[in-house]
């Protein structure tokens, strides 16, 4: 019946839609059929599905520009809400939020905003709430305890009688389930994370607040204890033999779970004979299995400054899966023969087993490249193999660069904390050479991959980066064009090559740092789709993501597709349906999983950046403008450590916004404030609750008589000696 109904009001040129004219069209004869017509349409009128007009006709909700979808709240007050199948997020303004709060699912009707070219929303009815859980630190009222909520929104405190402590004490963080969310708002206390000062009890903090759990359900440990510690000679039937080939992997100092090695020979003819091995996951991941379904809920790994939450049990991610040295370990294996130009000539995909020589690490390989006699006596035996690496990645760096591929290459930080969570420098993250060589291999595979299948026509999982928005790069381009930078010929249809350029030209410069990562920001969202889209990032048109399986579940994924298409060679008509149907919902769970993973690690970062930068306040550091907004603007330190100088602090003019050059003027000095600016900037204030550094430029002079309230004195910490560590 509501498939009918929806069916008959989606037709435009059907005018007869009141309740008893609809009833007429479905021939709609008995009270009982009546009856039931009129439960569907309130139904449907509650889900927000369809709506009734002032004259009790009824619409599609789409028809008024009504639609559901789901609020995330900023910091600021203000939302965007997503809505299925819409391109671009909705804005929504502190005003017309109708008390929603952060995470909900809405209504909102969309109309275009006076004087101004973009639309916006309205909420009209709140749908659902999906956030009932807050995180935080149990005080003591006047009469009750309560927790300040940490839902953007919700500017309450969330009280909890004795009752409903639970064992909880005055100064433990805690998880509390709101009950009522009226003017008093009340909960319970469903988990006491620990005190408020036990180490590591921040970061958990924050993971609560995402619903990121650490444990792994019960049915997964049972699964899991049946799953052997070595490779049993049964798992090698049918598989290729590469214990006997020097293979190698290459990771990070303290990576536990290495789920890629490399094996590389020059061939007769002059070209390159790549092998990138990968852990088979899907050998102990079986579709369907509660392991599997474990591994679609969280997507993905999540890595924090003092902690990794896995996609899979350590069990698998630091043993049978990983390619630790000197043991058996079953692999999928791509080889690629490449020529001199970069181009892959000759590949082949394979199930294989390796015996990993070495576990190499990047700084080791780098002082290597770099000559470092006793380490190259040490693995005197694979010199030879990482110089040619090393020979190979030029090779392909240069066919990516010609290709168009856009080298973002933006300072990253890295947070060092102390055995007790506490921070105790933020530097900068350094890629050396093999960083380089290992990227580039992989990104070689993952195109090899995903072209192998795409001509197959294949059901499949791809990773897409499309085309940048034309607005975005208007944007850009009149913020570019200040610092003397141009984008040359038509947004509508811009080459990466033309951005790529523009980036290189930057490099050398003051401004590279920024032209990249206001360039960055213009880009769409990398996700993953069942259809190939190409990666305009990369500037190919095959991607995927085939390298990574124990950490991301699309690589797992891809790894079930080519076990069952090229392995198994089950190809059958009810095996495509079946991956047809499903290879959706998993790219769009995969990419929502990506993003959510994404907010916890920068809160993460932002509030150990925050609880570093609190020793600081009232230093002074050199910085430089990284972006302008309407309420100020944010300088970043050396160590990208960004504060904000908010307007009202600029006191010694008043000084108008100027948006279409994003730059801030003194009305009587002409004094400007501009991206890419050097200033220097004393710290005002910073909070690791609330993740925020504040900045005031330094020795700016008022020449305005302001009330203004008489800050407390803050005391330099004893212990700090100057300036953040700038080290590289």
């Amino acid at each position: 019946m509501k498939e009918k109904i929806i069916e008959l009001l989606e037709n435009e040129n059907f005018l007869e839609r009141l309740d008893e004219e609809i009833s007429t069209h479905l021939q709609i004869s008995t009270s009982q059929e009546v009856k039931e017509l009129l439960k569907e349409l309130n139904e449907l009128e509650e889900q927000c599905i369809i709506m009734k007009d002032d004259d009790n006709k009824y619409y599609l909700s789409s028809h008024f520009n009504c639609y559901i979808g789901n609020l995330s709240l900023n910091k600021k007050g203000y939302g965007f809400v997503t809505i299925e199948g819409m391109e671009q997020d909705v804005f929504v303004s502190v005003d017309n939020l109708k008390g929603s709060i952060d995470g909900d699912t809405v209504f909102i009707q969309i109309f275009q905003a006076p004087y101004e070219s973009k639309k916006e929303a309205k909420v009209l009815k709140l749908v659902k709430r999906n956030k009932t859980r807050i995180v935080g630190l149990l005080k003591k009222g006047k009469r009750d305890c309560y927790v300040e909520s940490t839902i953007l929104g919700l500017d309450k405190e969330v009280f909890i009688d004795k009752a409903h402590l639970h064992g909880a004490v005055v100064g433990h963080m805690v998880v509390v389930e709101i009950k009522a969310f009226k003017s008093n708002v009340k909960g319970t206390v469903v988990e006491v994370l620990g005190h408020k000062s036990d180490p590591g009890i921040d970061i958990l903090a924050i993971l609560k607040e995402h619903d990121i759990d650490i444990a792994f359900p019960k049915d997964v440990y049972q699964q899991i204890d049946k799953i052997e510690d070595v490779v049993l000679e049964k798992d090698l039937v049918g598989r290729l033999d590469l214990r006997e080939e020097v293979i190698v992997t290459i990771d990070g100092d303290d990576a536990k779970d290495l789920d890629d090695a490399i094996s590389l020979k020059r061939l007769e003819n002059g070209n390159y004979y790549l092998g990138v091995h990968i852990a088979d996951v899907s050998h102990y991941v079986t579709e369907s299995s509660a392991l599997d379904k474990e591994a679609v809920a969280r997507g993905t790994s999540i890595y924090l400054v003092d902690r990794v939450v896995p996609m899979l049990p350590h069990k698998l991610s630091n043993g049978i899966c990983s390619l630790n040295p000197q043991v058996d370990r079953l692999t999928l294996s791509c080889f690629m023969e490449i020529d001199h130009h970069g181009q892959v000539v000759n590949h082949k995909i394979s199930d294989s087993v390796i015996h990993s020589n070495y576990r190499m690490t990047y700084h080791n390989v780098n002082k290597i490249l770099d000559g470092d006699k006793l380490l190259q006596e040490e693995y005197h035996d694979v010199i030879d193999l990482f110089f040619l690496m090393q020979e190979l990645a030029k090779i392909l760096e240069d066919s990516k660069a010609r290709r168009g591929a856009i080298d973002f290459d933006v300072k990253e930080a890295k947070v060092l904390v102390s055995e007790k969570g506490k921070v105790k420098d933020i530097v900068l993250r350094t890629r050396g050479t093999s960083d380089r060589i290992i990227e580039e291999f992989m990104l070689l595979a993952n195109q090899t991959v995903a072209k192998h299948f795409e001509q197959l026509d294949l059901p499949f999982i791809y990773r897409v980066h499309e085309h940048p928005k034309v607005a975005k790069l208007q944007k850009f381009q009149s913020i570019a064009s200040i610092l003397g930078y141009g984008i040359e010929g038509s947004l509508e249809d811009i080459k990466p090559v033309v951005l790529s350029q523009l980036v290189e030209s930057s490099k050398g410069t003051e401004n590279h740092e920024l032209i990249a990562t206001l360039l960055l920001r213009c880009m769409q969202k990398a996700r993953y789709d069942e259809q190939c889209l190409g990666h305009y990032g990369l500037a190919d048109e095959y991607y995927t993501h085939f390298t990574s399986p124990i950490r991301r579940y699309p690589d797992l994924l891809v790894h079930r597709l080519i076990r069952t298409y090229l392995v198994e060679k089950d190809v059958s008509e009810k095996t495509l349906d079946h991956y047809e149907m499903v290879i959706p919902d998993l790219a769009y769970q995969s990419s929502n999983r990506e993003r959510i993973a994404i907010t916890v690690e920068r809160d993460v970062e932002d509030m150990k950046k925050a609880e570093f930068m609190e020793q600081y306040v009232g230093q002074e550091f050199d910085g430089v403008i990284s972006s302008v907004t309407n309420f100020g603007f944010f300088v970043e330190l050396e160590n990208t450590i960004e504060g904000l100088v908010h307007v009202s602090e600029l006191s010694d003019d008043f000084y108008f916004f100027n948006e279409l050059n994003l730059q801030y003027v003194g009305q009587r000095t002409g004094k400007k404030f501009k991206m890419s600016d050097h200033v220097r900037i004393r710290v005002s204030s910073a909070s690791k609750k609330e993740k925020k550094i504040d900045f005031v430029i330094a020795d700016m002079k008022s020449d305005f008589k302001r009330k203004t309230k008489k800050k407390p004195v803050m005391k330099r910490n004893a212990h700090s000696k100057g300036k953040p560590n700038k080290r590289r």
